[in-house]
């Protein structure tokens, strides 16, 4: 099958399209430096010609309230707009465990505002709801920095390896349509405190991570609600198999 891969470039996308080349598809990476912008409109209607399928795992650039939410209802029009016309047979999304939980979140309610817009198209597709990613801890850590220390909560949350993700995304894309949304995550729960502070210690990274209750992650302060459901299909790598391998 021909699959585009929107965001084919970034952390997921390019495992993505390397893991669905070697299962014989033809993936094709789909992204600004690729001429396909999906702000503007620019490559897009060009390069889902004769798409059998169109996987979006683009990100917003900017994770502010208003450009995180602008992104992706431009971007997700402009996508359905085009795969409609071009006739593509399956949309996937990547998107997050926990979204419809914390309408609190200006990141996670852009992304369900993204989810609304794809189930509403018409279009046979699947959406894929992700856990944290294990690469994104430093990225945590960093947004959570005040004066030195890390303030997190601990808040409960399952996350996983990037390849896992991919390959979940992929197995997604190869599939019929699922017209519904499948959950992912890793083999382990940890306090979202515990995870970053394990990462940084292995990382000889001298933060201290200090737990608050009322720390905020992404504009909410959560409890449970990044966990995924009874249903979900949990990857095999742990984090310290992950940590060792970096």
């Amino acid at each position: 099958m021909k699959i585009v891969v929107i965001g084919g470039t970034g952390l997921i996308g390019s495992k993505l399209v390397a893991r669905l080349g070697e299962h014989g598809h033809e993936a094709v990476p789909a992204a600004p430096t690729t001429g396909v912008n999906t702000l503007t409109g620019e490559g897009v209607k060009e390069v889902l010609q004769d798409a059998n399928v169109v996987v979006d795992v683009s990100n917003s650039p900017s994770f502010e309230d208003s450009d995180v939410m602008g992104f992706f209802r431009t971007s997700t029009t402009n996508l359905l707009d085009a795969a409609g016309a071009a006739g593509v047979g399956h949309y996937v999304a990547l998107s997050v465990v926990g979204t419809e939980r914390l309408p609190e979140s200006g990141y996670l309610r852009a992304k369900l505002a993204q989810e609304e817009l794809i189930k509403g198209a018409g279009l046979p597709y699947s959406i894929v709801h992700a856990t944290q990613f294990f690469e994104f801890a430093g990225r945590i850590a960093d947004s959570a920095t005040v004066s030195g220390t890390v303030r997190l909560s601990g808040a409960a949350v399952q996350p996983m390896a990037a390849d896992d993700v991919a390959a979940a995304v992929g197995k997604t894309a190869a599939s019929a349509p699922l017209n519904g949304t499948v959950e992912i995550a890793g083999p382990e729960v940890f306090g979202l405190d515990q995870w970053i502070g394990t990462v940084l210690a292995a990382r000889h990274d001298p933060r201290e991570v200090i737990t608050d209750p009322q720390a905020r992650y992404f504009g909410a302060v959560p409890d449970r609600e990044l966990l995924p459901g009874a249903g979900a299909s949990l990857a095999q790598t742990r984090l310290s198999e992950w940590l060792t391998s970096q």
